[in-house]
């Protein structure tokens, strides 16, 4: 049993290649339209580049390090719990305490800097995963793949409704609202001179006081109509993560070949559905309930071999790495993830919105790479400096220090 006090090596490079990944799928909703995460029509022409940058976050990236994240979520839950436990405290209440504080920086990330917060999610979902700490792997299984199904259901249920309107639209003698609400709304996801996007360029080019009243409005009115269709995956995945906890797997004490072998079979069983889905897509030219459907539906049941296989990935590389420089920086920006994370969202809003350089949709697709490897170079060399003069980082100091309700020392005492 791992000791309260100890870290898990794997689980930190594991948490430094998530929070790095997430940055190369965000970054199309930092610097683009929000139509243009699901769709990137919505921004205008695509050139090659562009095509292909897509092609890849999409293949390889949209979902997965999320999930990856989740997973790691749930397992640290279990972390936390046996902690405090061993340390005679409420494990239970520990984690409520830390969960309300956590909703408190989303919500706080959510209306002064960025839309698309996922801390909000994790702190509700980790209330609803709490009462399944105790269960046995297997069972933990059983109900991550019942809260998948429970998600696909709902993403699946809502594209077959817009198919469904389509239709409607499109038959002989249907009202002219039915239609013309059916064309207003297509036109919303994809068309670039739609008043909706055109609104997130003027929000978003402007001032940051406009860009706050904006995403008030957002918080009251589209933040809890998107909660169904994220929450369940993200709970599956967080109980998939405890249960890949207890099992070992998370911790990097399985053999390399155990890992490569996991990777392997993954990658096949996920690539190749979600290639097919790309051509589909791209083939469409990126018809929007097409892109829609696939990004929010289609591609979920492959997202989740596709997340494994990268944990194993990731697990397989540091067996046969674990003294590598490199690795040790991942390690380090993983122990400062939530730093990072939030970090991430104030240089890149910095960079693209109004308040700061005012690149906003003035940056191609292709292009948005360069942002993103800066910015994990940025990761990797403040982290290991932070982290050799300091035990925690501050984001992940201030969380501990209000969910403990005192303050705790931050220098390191090694």
């Amino acid at each position: 049993m791992t000791a309260p006090s100890s870290r898990i090596p794997a689980m930190d490079v594991l948490r430094g290649c998530a929070v790095m990944g997430i940055l190369w799928m965000n970054i199309a909703a930092f610097a683009l339209p929000e139509q243009a995460y699901f769709s990137p029509a919505a921004a205008g022409r695509l050139s090659t580049g562009d095509i292909a940058f897509w092609t890849a976050s999409f293949l390889l990236v949209d979902g997965k390090m999320r999930a990856l994240f989740s997973m790691l979520f749930g397992a640290s839950m279990l972390l936390l719990i046996n902690r405090e436990e061993m340390a005679g405290r409420n494990g239970a209440r520990a984690q409520i305490i830390r969960a309300g504080w956590l909703f408190v920086f989303g919500l706080a990330h959510y209306l002064l800097l960025w839309w698309g917060d996922i801390l909000m999610i994790y702190a509700l979902v980790g209330l609803a995963a709490l009462p399944f700490a105790r269960r046995e792997p297997l069972s933990l299984v059983k109900w991550a793949f019942f809260f998948f199904l429970a998600h696909f259901l709902i993403c699946a249920g809502f594209i077959g409704t817009l198919y469904a309107w389509g239709h409607a639209a499109a038959t002989s003698g249907a009202p002219s609202h039915v239609s013309a609400g059916f064309a207003n709304f297509i036109d919303s996801l994809s068309n670039p001179a739609h008043a909706a996007i055109r609104n997130e360029y003027d929000v978003y080019r402007g001032s940051y006081a406009g860009i706050v009243l904006h995403h008030v409005a957002l918080f009251g009115g589209q933040w809890p109509t998107t909660l169904p269709f994220i929450a369940f995956d993200t709970l599956g995945f967080m109980l998939l993560g405890m249960a890949m906890l207890k099992g070992g797997f998370l911790t990097g004490r399985w053999a390399a070949e155990q890992y490569w072998r996991t990777a392997r079979h993954c990658f096949l069983i996920g690539l190749i559905p979600m290639a097919v889905l790309a051509i589909w897509i791209i083939s469409s030219r990126f018809a929007p309930l097409t892109a829609l459907g696939s990004v929010l539906a289609w591609s979920f049941p492959f997202r989740i071999p596709l997340a494994v296989g990268w944990a194993a990935l990731v697990l397989w590389l540091f067996t046969r790495h674990r003294s590598a420089a490199l690795t040790a920086r991942i390690s380090a920006v993983g122990r400062l993830a939530l730093s990072n994370y939030l970090g991430s969202s104030l240089v890149m809003c910095a960079i693209f919105y109004g308040w700061g350089l005012g690149l906003f949709g003035h940056v191609p697709h292709h292009m948005l790479p360069l942002f993103v490897v800066g910015a994990w170079a940025i990761m990797l060399i403040w982290s290991p400096l932070w982290q050799r003069r300091f035990a925690l980082g501050p984001a992940e100091w201030l969380w501990r220090s209000l969910a403990r309700g005192q303050t705790q020392k931050i220098r390191n005492s090694d």
